[in-house]
């Protein structure tokens, strides 16, 4: 069943070829959209660091994994920073280690056959600092990789950087894992923090941390500038991966993250300005990317989009979208660019996915999304849910606008396209021009769509 606005029209056939070649035939007004890409990407550019080594085994870091290594390399940090910048450098080994906090003017250099295992002991990342949980401001155990208000940091190499995420440790907080049953989990502390947010209590008094069981997140730089990680492999994070917010001019390039634990998004902006995220490989247990800026009332309060957020040549397998738009969006997101990027996967939910609903509100505008080869997701390769978790059961009635899809293909999915948005607030502005959508098992659904552009867009459906 196809399902655009009122109409209905319904597909008997068990096997068919649909083709569009144009409906609502007229420009996209999101075409010019990819124009303002290049000077948003010259924009973006990764800090540079005086070349200057500051090994952490001259602080007394040992690589044998059981050695407690978190002094060694808050030292050769600190001595880095005083120093003017430059590396503090991961020599070969396995160093134990509890919260790192990056300075200003350091680069983090994790060497080939270095790997830096972080504790799963909670109190290894207190004191509380200044953070955001799932969107909402509060006081909470520190990232395992952490820097606030700091200028021109990094991390880089070709080593790896393991959470030691497993069901024995932080992923049972979630509450539903494996294993879980009858241990301590995030419920009650996030029901606090949410209803402190919606009260706007000061963030100071918004005091989590120790028995709140509120995951941190494994690298935050918080209202940073000039940040780059590149090269490394990040495993198995207590929760997101990568969470750069209120941050501007961040790179990350040729990255893997790797692992399948209860929200391991892979690269989370939040209420960023410029961001690329290049060549990276993605195999997440949640969202690959998902782009953020607050939630609800609070979201509200800091009132900061993340905007300029540029996508490319990225592979997605295992998470529950490549590219996600929410579904803390409060603050609002706009100008966001995904292309060349490659996604297959049985476990890959969505290709293109926009999550928000009647209490996060927001605006999400000018959305482009070009040459993307999909071998398979397991739903749609574009959705847009306004209906998602609390759905219409708000008063800040979201916007999702300007949407431009051309030159994907994809050889398996369930749907094509999914779009539900409200009467009183559809979708404006869907584009999808030259898509093949190969092997789909039920038609699309669309409803409330306005200005809705399918320009030579062929589905075929599979026999069932």
């Amino acid at each position: 069943m196809l399902r655009l606005k009122n109409f209905v029209l319904t597909l008997t056939a068990s096997s068919l070829l649909l083709s569009v070649p144009s409906l609502a035939q007229k420009a996209s007004p999101a075409t010019n959209g990819w124009n303002k890409l290049p000077a948003i990407l010259k924009r973006i550019a990764p800090p540079k660091f005086p070349v200057r080594d500051f090994a952490v085994t001259q602080f007394g870091a040992v690589g044998d994994g059981k050695t407690d290594c978190s002094k060694a390399f808050a030292d050769a940090i600190d001595k880095c920073n005083k120093a003017g910048g430059g590396r503090v450098v991961v020599p070969a080994g396995m160093y134990a280690t509890g919260a790192i906090h990056l300075k200003s003017n350091v680069n983090l250099y994790v060497s080939k056959e270095a790997t830096i295992r972080f504790s799963t002991d909670p109190g290894k990342y207190l004191p509380a600092v200044f953070t955001r949980w799932e969107g909402t401001e509060c006081m909470n155990y520190s990232a395992l990789i952490y820097a606030f208000e700091q200028t021109n940091i990094a991390v880089t190499g070709e080593g790896v950087l393991d959470g030691q995420g497993s069901d024995d440790n932080w992923w049972s907080w979630k509450g539903n894992r494996q294993g879980s049953t009858g241990k301590p989990n995030q419920n009650e502390a996030r029901k606090k923090l949410l209803e402190m947010g919606e009260k706007n209590v000061p963030v100071k008094d918004r005091v989590f941390g120790e028995g709140s069981c509120l995951r941190p997140n494994f690298f935050q730089p918080y209202r940073c500038k000039n940040v780059l990680v590149e090269g490394v492999t990040f495993k198995n994070s207590p929760m997101w991966f990568l969470n750069p917010v209120l941050c501007k001019n961040v790179s990350v390039i040729r990255v893997t993250t790797d692992g399948q634990g209860p929200n391991n998004d892979g690269c989370d902006p939040e209420s960023c300005t410029d961001v690329l995220i290049k060549t990276c490989f993605f195999n997440t247990g949640d969202d690959c990317i998902a782009i953020k800026s607050g939630r609800n009332g609070d979201g509200r309060r800091v009132n900061v989009p993340c905007e300029n957020i540029v996508v490319q040549g990225c592979t997605m397998k295992n998470g529950h979208g490549g590219v996600v738009i929410g579904s803390e969006v409060s603050g609002s997101v706009r100008n966001v660019y995904a292309e060349g990027c490659t996604m297959d996967s049985p476990n890959l939910d969505r290709a293109l996915r926009i999550k928000t609903n009647a209490v996060r509100g927001g605006i999400i505008e000018n959305v482009f999304m070009r040459n993307v080869k999909v071998g398979q997701v397991a739903e749609a390769v574009v959705k847009i849910d306004f209906y998602y978790e609390e759905g219409d059961k708000g008063s800040f009635i979201p916007i999702v606008r300007n949407v431009d899809v051309r030159d994907v293909e994809c050889n398996k999915s369930q749907f094509g396209v999914w779009i539900r948005a409200y009467d009183r607030s559809p979708a404006t502005g869907v584009h999808i021009e030259n898509c093949i959508f190969n092997n789909v098992a039920e038609a699309d659904v669309l409803d409330n769509v306005k200005d809705l552009s399918l320009i030579n867009v062929k589905t075929t459906f599979r026999t069932k």
